[in-house]
C-alpha cells in the first residue's frame, strides 16, 4: 500500500508515557501503513517538556528539524539542535529534553517490533 499525504492531516496525540511532559506525537507511517521493518513518528516538545527517561529492545534514528534539546544518554548530556542527529542504541536509557524557547519537533525512525 502507498500513502502520501501531509504530514498535518495525521492526528497529533499526546504521549501518555509515565514522565512525558508536553509530548506529542505523529505517527507518520507505521504498521497500520502495511510497513514491515520502520515506523516514521514526527514528536512535538513544547517548551519546558521532555520525553521520560527510559529504555526499550529497539534503536531509535533521530533527525531534529526546529528547535533546541538536550539528550540525556545514560549518564551523559548532549545539547543538539536544528540539523542534527542522533543514533540511540539498543537498551540505552535515554530522553529528549527541550531547552529551548519554541517547540522542539524531531523525527523518530524505529523498528516495527
Amino acid at each position: 500500500m502507498v500513502k502520501i499525504m501531509h504530514f498535518s492531516e495525521i492526528p497529533l496525540e499526546e504521549a501518555k508515557e509515565s514522565g512525558a511532559k508536553h509530548v506529542y506525537i505523529r505517527w507518520l507511517i507505521s504498521k497500520k501503513d502495511g510497513a514491515p521493518n520502520f515506523a516514521m513518528r514526527l514528536f512535538e516538545v513544547s517548551v519546558n517538556g521532555n520525553t521520560p527517561l527510559h529504555t526499550h529492545p529497539w534503536e531509535h534514528e533521530v533527525f531534529i528539524l526546529e528547535g533546541k534539546a538536550k539528550i540525556i544518554v545514560e549518564d551523559r548530556e548532549y545539547h543538539a539542535e536544528e540539523g542534527y542527529i542522533a543514533y540511540i542504541p539498543p537498551n540505552v536509557k535515554h530522553s529528549f529534553i527541550n531547552v529551548g524557547d519554541k517547540t522542539l519537533k524531531f523525527l523518530c525512525i524505529i523498528p516495527i517490533t
